[in-house]
């Protein structure tokens, strides 16, 4: 069984991206409606993407603008807080991001229960954050050491905002995050909401064996059939949102649409 179809149960499954107001000691948080008004857009969020029959979700901290490639305690603390808050609504398998810290996503899936975590696990990428260098080998022994060897690492081998500062091509990368073991591959494109390269996404896939590639951004209704006739599944935010805007709230009616498509692709 593959882990996409232990997680989520069904075959190229959508993964709707639950984007979180900013949090405590981030520029854009508002002190004022505090962590209730993050719960309270959060929970919205949530309800509408389940009712539209999503496959799965993925809780992340796409506000706290501008990014850095560690996040202090005080954020993974809130994010884990309002997962937490949010558990008994929710009736799907979900994930965990804090853009941009792997090792703060692990300790949040960890103490929230969640099934997967997204993140760049491998490589080393020169991005508008700085440079991305992930200790691979420590991060599994971190997962290990917490208990968390249950939860699925998603790496993102095309991450957003970045370049490779290896030389190596995308099927070059996807094949040794492959074979160093992660549970499931990401491509993106430039940056949130913007579509991917097929190139890129074919070149994955030829690469990863029996590992799961995903786009990661940029899947639309327009394109969401030519994406999953290739790629393992999607991971969807922007193209669910209020007039396909990242910042919008969650707009029922386009995720209903987009898993109208899904389920066409599926045979019904």
């Amino acid at each position: 069984m593959t882990v996409l179809k232990r997680i989520f149960g069904a075959p190229k499954p959508l993964i709707a991206m639950c984007h979180l107001r900013a949090l405590p000691g981030r520029p854009r948080h508002d002190s004022q409606a505090g962590m209730d008004g993050v719960y309270e857009a959060l929970r919205r969020d949530v309800l509408a993407l389940q009712e539209a029959g999503v496959d799965g979700l993925l809780f992340c901290n796409e506000h706290d603008l501008p990014y850095s490639v560690g996040v202090g305690v005080e954020v993974a603390a809130a994010q884990a807080a309002v997962v937490g808050r949010l558990r008994s609504d929710l009736g799907l398998p979900f994930g965990i991001d804090l853009l941009w810290d792997p090792k703060a996503a692990l300790a949040v899936a960890r103490a929230t229960g969640a099934a997967f975590v997204r993140e760049v696990f491998t490589g080393v990428f020169e991005t508008d954050m700085g440079i991305l260098a992930p200790d691979f080998g420590e991060l599994g022994g971190y997962r290990h050491a917490i208990g968390a060897d249950a939860v699925a690492i998603f790496t993102n081998i095309t991450p957003e905002f970045s370049r490779s500062m290896s030389g190596r091509s995308v099927a070059e990368r996807a094949r040794g995050a492959a074979f160093l073991g992660a549970d499931a591959l990401l491509i993106s494109g430039p940056q949130a909401g913007a579509g991917i390269d097929m190139d890129e996404l074919r070149a994955a896939k030829e690469a990863a064996g029996e590992v799961p590639v995903l786009a990661n951004t940029g899947v639309t209704h327009d394109n969401a059939a030519a994406i999953l006739a290739v790629a393992d599944g999607a991971i969807v935010g922007t193209g669910l949102k209020v007039d396909g805007c990242t910042w919008n709230p969650v707009d029922a009616e386009r995720a209903k649409r987009m898993m109208d498509i899904v389920g066409s692709l599926r045979g019904g």
